[in-house]
This record gives C-alpha cells, structure tokens and sequence, in this order.
C-alpha cells in the first residue's frame, strides 16, 4: 500500500502564491510519475499536472501552464506543485497522485485526501 498526504493549502487571494507538498510512505514505486488533479464544487476531477519518474518530463493543463510548476524529490518521496498568479478558477480541493501517469484519472492507482485550495477576488 502506498499513502499520500497533501499540504500546503489555504485561502490566499487572486494573484497570489502557494505551494502544495505531498509525502507519499509505504511500498516504493519505482518508475511512477505522480501528479495533481484538483476537483471543484459541483465539476469533475480534472487533470492538472504531472512528473515523470526521474523529473525529467512534466506535462500540465494548458489552464495552469506558466503559472503552475510540478516538480519532486525522490530522496524524500515527495511532489511538489508551485502555484503562481492564482486566479478565482483555480479553487478546488487538490489531490496527489501516483501511478503510471497520464492524463486521467484511472491512470492512477492511489490517492491522497486532498487539500483544499481557495484563490478570493
């Protein structure tokens, strides 16, 4: 089993930053990418972002592209997302995954709690 734990979420207002940490324990899976997907009130849980293995390849939704940055430490299991020039829109709970990777989420085999996200105008 694998365990996922997000951090790092609040309220902060349209323009600002945050930055999301997700520390994953249990059995190593080596050559997982991880990634982010975030789900708001009423929508369904959508992709936002993703790292390959060993760091070398990430891919993101275009909303987030040059606002978000996904990267990770594999020394210390953890996914990081750096969110810049949050907008109202990107409200959600945010979730860490991992699992072979790609842009959905049965791509994924395991699963965080979430954390929640709040951007104010």
């Amino acid at each position: 089993q694998v365990q996922l734990v997000e951090s790092g979420g609040g309220l902060v207002q349209a323009g600002g930053s945050l930055r999301l940490s997700c520390a994953a324990s249990g059995r190593t899976l080596t050559g997982y990418a991880m990634g982010w997907f975030r789900q708001a009130p009423g929508k369904e849980r959508e992709f936002v972002a993703a790292i390959s293995w060993g760091g070398g390849r990430t891919f993101y939704a275009d909303s987030v592209k040059g606002r978000f940055t996904v990267s990770r430490d594999n020394a210390r299991n953890t996914v990081f997302l750096q969110m810049s020039s949050l907008k109202p829109e990107d409200t959600a709970v945010y979730y860490c995954t991992t699992g072979p990777g790609g842009y959905e989420t049965n791509e994924y085999d395991y699963w965080g709690q979430g954390t929640q996200v709040t951007v104010s105008s």
